[in-house]
């Protein structure tokens, strides 16, 4: 799996993008400028970083995502449980449960979600 890890400051950066694409580089450095107090470098700096690791793309000026925040968390989200619970998902939840409560409500949306991958198998 290839490494799509950001930091806290590139997450910030990313929502920028993810909140405003497609959106002009030009438009990218005044919004970073605004919101993270950047400066244009340190913006493009890591905009190529990112482009590098194929999350974003910079074609003739225009910042676009290659990967979308939804598939971005999820693609977190299996990797953790992959590198922590060696993939089972049983294991995670197990984890979870004691520490959190599970309400009735989100028993009820785990349960349609198993019932929905029964009926694809």
């Amino acid at each position: 799996m290839q490494d799509f890890k950001m930091g806290v400051v590139e997450r910030r950066f990313a929502e920028i993008i993810w909140a405003n694409e497609p959106l002009s580089s030009g438009e990218l450095v005044k919004k970073c400028a605004e919101e993270l107090e950047w400066k244009k470098s340190t913006t493009y700096t890591v905009l190529k970083k990112l482009c590098e690791r194929g999350i974003f793309q910079n074609q003739n000026g225009s910042v676009t995502s290659l990967i979308g925040r939804q598939e971005y968390d999820a693609m977190q989200s299996e990797q953790f449980v992959e590198e922590t619970f060696g993939g089972s998902l049983p294991a995670f939840l197990a984890a979870f449960s004691k520490r959190k409560k599970i309400s009735a409500k989100e028993l009820e949306e785990i349960r349609k979600m198993i019932d929905s991958y029964r009926e694809d198998v």
